[in-house]
């Protein structure tokens, strides 16, 4: 078993500490060039919870995991994996052509 580093066990327990399913929680960490890649993959149901309204939580999230890294001199970033199933609204430009022309139809005079 891999030796757990200060930011992969503040991440794990902060994140364990804001969720409905901790034993579901895995965080992978990776180190390269650019530095620290602390990865995070949570039960879609809480989802929401890491998130938080308008990505508040996540930005919060990643400035605190910044900040230990920081104090042990690496460059700290998270990666917020979305889990299978999501719920994810699908942007403008992949809405099903049959809107788009129906929309279009609507316009017409």
């Amino acid at each position: 078993m891999e030796k757990k580093t200060v930011d992969h066990e503040f991440l794990e327990f902060l994140i364990k500490s804001l969720v409905d399913h901790p034993d579901d929680v895995i965080v992978n960490r990776t180190v390269d060039e650019m530095g620290v890649l602390l990865s995070l993959k949570v039960n879609a149901e809480d989802m929401g919870q890491i998130i938080g309204r308008s990505g508040s939580t996540a930005r919060a999230i990643r400035n605190l995991v910044r900040i230990i890294g920081l104090k042990n001199h690496a460059r700290v970033n998270l990666k917020i994996e979305e889990p299978e199933g999501g719920r994810r609204e699908r942007p403008e430009t992949e809405r099903p052509a049959a809107s788009r022309d129906e929309e279009v139809d609507d316009l017409k005079f």
